[in-house]
């Protein structure tokens, strides 16, 4: 019996919740990870697993193992690359994720000017606007947008980011500029699910802790971005979006951004990675080239919304 491939598959099996997914995810046939599973469970002499028939449980002596069997394949692994050089010259694979619409327009080409300064390193970009996990999904390196929560994660700050409301000059015209939160009662709006999935958008309030519910009238509900900034550009309705998400339609004149004096604090804008261990160099390269390249990026969408006349209030934190 192979010992580091069953413990590999074990690992597989428990992070993907199913013996059936973990087939699935390494290509591997199901009777097959049954079959190692139980190998190592007959050499160690106790069951890891409890399997039932919608998913599996690690037994007391599984949690220990499980954790053991991490360690040492996190230090084979590191080992291995250690022998390649991948931790003194920037070579290999260096896989990340970042938001859909975000990775589209500001990471990739980051990545592509990364590639032809760096020919010796391969790039696997994710995107894909559910938060992968990075050690579950062998990611390497994140994009976030938003608080982060508590956890072993290194972040590194590149920026913030504006949650806006904009309306289309069409629209405006008609039913007349709103000077307060309270005026879009009178308003459609299209709502973008991903931000507000309720009848209500939150706002900062004069004189009001934290942030505010005010109803809406969504009159068209969408699941995207692009969709709610499309509808909202055809004068369907107000929208509440991500101000990099809309940038491109409020430079055209398509939209307009509303009520800027009631936004909410801006998010931070992060790359995360693991924190174990040494940062093999192609990481390290990367983090160096693309933290200020998105920091610019980011600035430069304010700028750009001054340009153009838009109001934009300063918020303490916000690049300068």
């Amino acid at each position: 019996m192979d010992r580091l491939e069953a413990m590999t598959i074990l690992l597989r099996v428990v992070d993907k919740g199913s013996f059936s997914a973990a087939s699935r995810d390494l290509g591997v046939p199901l009777a097959t990870v049954s079959r190692k599973v139980n190998e190592l469970e007959g050499h160690v002499g106790t069951r890891l697993l409890v399997r039932t028939t919608r998913k599996v449980a690690l037994t007391d002596a599984g949690v220990t193992y499980v954790a053991s069997a991490r360690r040492i394949l996190d230090e084979i692994d590191e080992t291995e690359r250690v022998a390649a050089g991948e931790f003194h010259v920037p070579r290999g694979e260096l896989i990340l994720t970042a938001p859909v619409f975000f990775g589209r327009l500001h990471i990739l080409p980051i990545v592509t000017e990364f590639l032809a300064a760096y020919p010796e390193i391969n790039v696997r970009l994710l995107l894909s606007d559910r938060n992968l996990h990075l050690i579950e999904d062998h990611v390497d390196m994140a994009v976030r947008i938003g608080p982060l929560p508590d956890s072993s994660m290194i972040a590194t700050r590149v920026g913030l980011m504006r949650t806006v409301v904009c309306a289309s000059p069409k629209l405006l015209a008609g039913h007349g500029v709103p000077k307060s939160p309270q005026d879009l009662a009178g308003l459609p709006c299209v709502n973008f699910e991903f931000l507000s999935r309720g009848s209500t958008w939150p706002f900062r309030l004069k004189d009001a802790k934290g942030a505010t519910e005010m109803p809406i009238r969504p009159r068209l509900s969408v699941t995207t971005a692009e969709a709610a900034v499309w509808a909202a550009a055809q004068s369907m309705g107000t929208t509440r979006v991500l101000h990099y998400q809309c940038a491109d339609a409020v430079r055209d004149g398509s939209l307009r951004i509303i009520l800027t004096d009631f936004e909410l604090e801006p998010l931070p804008v992060h790359l995360i990675h693991a924190g174990r261990g040494t940062l093999p160099w192609k990481m390290r390269v990367f983090l160096d080239f693309a933290a200020g390249r998105v920091r610019q990026r980011l600035r430069s969408l304010c700028v750009n919304r001054l340009r153009i006349g838009t109001p934009y209030r300063r918020s303490k934190g916000t690049p300068s």
